[in-house]
């Protein structure tokens, strides 16, 4: 794991600790990946769901740990900007092209902090009539209850800005192959 060095300060921020290494963040993936693949079967005609930007190196390394056939697209959603307190002012930038009906779709997201993003896409995406829809979140901090609940969870965080493997501040500290606190 490389170490806290001046690289890691950018936009007046700096890591202050890691809370997830890349091997612990790794070796869970692959966990949720057996979870996962378990879960569903090639007739269920899986559809890895991604939001962007904060997921996109979680969803890489966890399709690549499902042992299904699947398809991937991409919704992109803001409701941070450059603060560290979602504004709950949810945003949608991007839509799924893909067609939901009678598929099964796994929604991923990098956190679930104020519950304000997943609120707000979930309805919108079960209104598209998939067979299924579930949510898988590398991280949650347990501050909000949501409606379905994730159904997989890589790790309970702190209550904490965290950065690192995708999650930012103000676009920095995706590089991080870690997840550290602000």
């Amino acid at each position: 794991m490389p170490l806290l060095t001046e690289d890691t300060q950018l936009g007046g921020q700096k890591v202050e600790r890691v809370v997830f290494t890349s091997e612990v963040i790794q070796q869970r993936t692959a966990e949720l990946g057996r979870e996962i693949s378990a879960a569903y079967s090639a007739s269920d005609r899986l559809l890895v769901l991604g939001l962007l930007k904060g997921s996109f190196l979680f969803m890489a390394d966890l399709v690549r740990a499902i042992q299904l056939p699947l398809h991937v697209d991409f919704m992109v959603a803001s409701s941070y900007g450059d603060d560290k307190k979602s504004n709950g002012d949810v945003r949608l930038l991007y839509d799924a092209a893909a067609s939901l009906k009678d598929r099964s779709v796994l929604l991923v997201e990098d956190i679930v902090d104020s519950g304000h993003t997943l609120g707000r896409l979930i309805p919108r995406l079960q209104a598209r009539g998939p067979s299924s829809l579930e949510v898988c979140a590398l991280l949650h901090k347990r501050l909000v209850e949501l409606e379905p609940p994730a159904r997989w969870v890589g790790f309970d965080a702190p209550n904490e800005f965290l950065v690192g493997y995708g999650l930012d501040y103000a676009e920095d500290f995706r590089h991080l192959p870690y997840i550290a606190s602000l």
